[in-house]
């Protein structure tokens, strides 16, 4: 059986939480966006390089306030 791992990255930015999670990879990955632990937004995009693009230009979330977390699928 072949188990896929798929990272999962969050930042904090002004009061809201941000989320991507990597699908498969014709898939793509999606961004979320929390305030107060609910998810108000989220965007589906090609990459994970794109999310955080997309966190940037939208709500300021530096590139370098992402980190990975540990992925427990």
């Amino acid at each position: 059986m072949i188990v896929m791992q798929y990272k999962i990255l969050e930042a904090e930015h002004d009061g809201q939480k941000f989320r991507i999670e990597e699908d498969y990879p014709n898939v793509g990955a999606y961004l979320y966006v929390y305030k107060n632990e609910n998810c108000v937004q989220d965007f589906l995009q090609n990459s994970i390089s794109a999310c955080r693009e997309v966190a940037l230009e939208e709500y300021g979330v530096a590139l370098d306030k992402w980190q990975e977390i540990e992925n427990k699928k």
